[in-house]
């Protein structure tokens, strides 16, 4: 007859120690590549307690599938499959948070990052030399197998950006690669954006300065298989997280590229006005219509494809969505003038009445995006 544990008798289960190291790794339609990371963090790690947690959005190819029987055979492998979210930040702030390590680092799951400097960069963190330990392309050391000449540039002028207008002292804050301190993680991720790309550049610029970083070189490897996770929004992604890093976060990097979409909206709006009026000669009242439709239509892809990304819409929610968002902003214009009139009469002054208007569509806009058209299930 089994007898029952009870408090304070010897058959206690026993308390395993826990891991020094988690490796974050997020992972989109990178099947074919899960199996070869694992085995190099094997061979790269045989002296350290180490866990891996791969942070599937969902992959259509199935990684998450691959990953859940890696871990079946291997404890230290876990898997955390996102339904109805998507960004490389949220994957890595919710992998940080869901793991147990005391250091914690973000590495690609393409490959091209070098796993063979993490047992440098736990030295480091654990002799404590540092907070932070960086993967660095700009600095003497670096070798690239993989990094286009076009994309290079692209991070450079990124790069130089951050630095300048967030005043950022790292070199390379555009990494994807890099290892910190769980307790100062956890202290800034109340504070760090779940959407977006740079997460790095998201970590160092809300710590201002707090961070020891240290910068490391390593070799940016050829991408193997999978795709990549930075799309043509990247630019825009980009600026709308220094300019809510500029405001201390007072405005959320999803109402900022919003209202950046709507400002390129404004744009669109004009040109096909310009067209219609000049090319095809039509009546300034259809050529208005004309105008609003196309930006509202623009704007809807956009928001689509870059502000609401976690959340896209997809097949008859697509149509479904850009008829609620047609709704939302004929509404949004009517506040738009109603704010703008109201203004004019208390202060004829025509630029502040025209902004408050602008102002006040895009508030609505937003908020009823939000509740109507990418309304979270």
């Amino acid at each position: 007859m089994n007898e029952a544990i009870r408090p304070g008798s010897d058959n206690r289960p026993q308390a395993q120690e826990g891991p020094e190291l988690s490796v974050i790794v997020p992972t989109f339609n990178e099947r074919d590549n899960v199996t070869v990371l694992y085995r190099r963090l094997e061979a790269t790690l045989p002296n350290v307690a180490w866990e891996v947690v791969f942070v599937d959005d969902n992959s259509p190819d199935g990684t998450w599938d691959v990953v859940r029987a890696l871990a079946q055979r291997d404890s230290r492998v876990r898997c955390v499959r996102r339904i109805g979210r998507r960004g490389l930040s949220g994957a890595c702030i919710e992998g940080i948070l869901a793991s147990s390590a005391p250091f914690v680092a973000v590495i690609d799951a393409d490959l091209q990052h070098d796993e063979t400097q993490l047992p440098k960069m736990l030295l480091l963190l654990a002799s404590d030399q540092a907070d932070l330990v960086v993967g660095s392309r700009y600095i003497e050391g670096y070798k690239s197998e993989g990094f286009n000449k076009q994309r290079a540039g692209a991070s450079a002028l990124a790069t130089e950006v951050a630095r300048k207008m967030l005043r950022v002292e790292i070199a390379d804050p555009m990494s994807g690669f890099f290892m910190v301190r769980r307790d100062r993680f956890e202290e800034l991720a109340p504070k760090l954006s779940v959407h977006g790309f740079k997460i790095l550049l998201d970590l160092v610029a809300t710590a201002h300065g707090s961070l020891r970083a240290v910068e490391i070189p390593y070799t940016f490897g050829a991408r193997q298989h999978g795709e990549s996770k930075l799309d043509s929004m990247v630019a825009l992604d980009f600026l709308g997280l220094v300019l809510a890093k500029l405001s201390n976060d007072t405005v959320s990097l999803r109402f900022i590229l919003f209202a950046m979409v709507g400002g390129i909206g404004l744009v669109v709006h004009l040109t096909t006005l310009f067209i219609a009026l000049r090319a095809f000669k039509a009546p300034f009242a259809e050529a208005q219509a004309a105008g609003a439709i196309v930006a509202m239509t623009s704007n809807f892809i956009l928001n689509n494809f870059l502000t609401y990304r976690d959340q896209r819409l997809k097949g008859f929610a697509l149509l479904r969505g850009l008829i609620a968002f047609y709704i939302v902003c004929s509404v949004g214009l009517l506040a738009n003038v109603g704010v703008a009139f109201s203004v004019y009469d208390q202060e004829p002054i025509w630029w502040l009445a025209g902004m408050a208007g602008a102002l006040m569509g895009v508030v609505w806009n937003y908020a009823m995006s939000g509740l109507f058209v990418w309304r979270k299930k």
